[in-house]
């Protein structure tokens, strides 16, 4: 979440007679995140959260987002329910820019997971797949490793201003990861950005999943890689470390609902590698390319150095469980 686009609240109040939600009572732009304009709403009959589409966002892929959240909301899962307008469409639109309302979810992100946070996380990323396995809706990973070269061929001449040996790693990183990239693993809908951020607790119990807007079709074990590299480490970020009970825990609930094949075990370590490198490789871009004006919080990408480095030095996937 970010704000990219500023909006007034006679301009609020004026989208708002889109909806029937009563009378625009207060705002507070939401500056957590990099991708999309948000906005918390309260209104007469209750909160919401009004995000505008920016960046990286395909409105052709809005339809897909949009009944993910829809579809998960009415199998009790944990995730906004979708607003629909007085036109009876999802999606609206302000200042030329595609926009959607969803509910709010109750509860707060914690920076730093314990263990039975992470097994809790990990039983809901499982139901989630299996809620998601039959759903007609399709959209490929356009972060997925397809990608990765050229989002390195658009930063790499300015890597050094990060850290002096940012492009030889990701130059190393990629050639062995697309070299072992795995082909035929089970695959489905994920959510593709399960960070601590996009995880809510309430009382210490997980009441909350945001932000499908990365989901997209890909590898099971791939959303595992990303919640291990986006969960399991801890410490400063030039001396991360990564915390082997967190990783068990994660793996014991999601197997307590889905179990890991052979093939996906064995495929983890470069799994890890590919999320840590679309991650850096993001948030790099994202470094090099703020946008002026914007209220945004850019994330480090130095922390990312550490997760490879760690990565690199595993030997299989019993390093990450025990």
């Amino acid at each position: 979440m970010a704000v990219y686009t500023k909006l007034s609240k006679e301009q609020l109040v004026n989208f708002f007679e889109k909806y029937d939600l009563g009378k625009l009572l207060n705002f507070d732009e939401i500056t957590d995140g990099i991708e999309n304009t948000n906005y918390f709403i309260k209104t007469e009959k209750g909160k919401f959260i009004l995000t505008l589409y920016e960046k990286r966002v395909d409105e052709k892929d809005l339809p897909f987002f949009i009944g993910l959240m829809k579809n998960l909301f009415n199998e009790n899962f944990p995730s906004p329910e979708p607003i629909i307008n007085k036109n009876g469409n999802y999606i609206s639109e302000v200042l030329g820019k595609k926009a959607a309302v969803v509910s709010f979810l109750e509860g707060k992100a914690k920076k730093i997971l314990n263990p039975m946070d992470c097994y809790n996380v990990g039983i809901r990323t499982a139901k989630m797949h299996m809620i998601t396995k039959n759903l007609p809706g399709k959209r490929i990973n356009k972060l997925s490793i397809n990608s990765w070269k050229n989002i390195y061929n658009r930063v790499k001449n300015d890597c050094s201003k990060i850290h002096p040996n940012l492009g030889d790693v990701i130059e190393k990183n990629l050639i062995e990861i697309e070299k072992n990239w795995p082909k035929n693993l089970p695959s489905g809908i994920i959510h593709a950005d399960l960070f601590p951020d996009n995880i809510f607790f309430k009382n210490n119990e997980l009441s909350g999943i945001i932000d499908f807007y990365f989901s997209c079709n890909d590898f099971y074990a791939f959303e595992i890689a990303v919640c291990l590299n986006a969960l399991c480490f801890e410490g400063e970020k030039e001396n991360l470390s990564f915390n082997v009970t967190k990783a068990k825990k994660f793996i014991d609930g999601y197997s307590s609902i889905r179990n890991l094949n052979e093939d996906e075990k064995n495929s983890l370590k470069i799994l890890c590698q590919g999320a840590a490198i679309r991650f850096l490789l993001t948030r790099v871009f994202d470094y090099l390319n703020l946008i002026e004006g914007a209220l945004v919080k850019i994330k480090d990408p130095v922390e990312y150095l550490k997760r490879l480095e760690f990565h690199n030095s595993v030997q299989n996937y019993q390093d990450y469980f025990f």
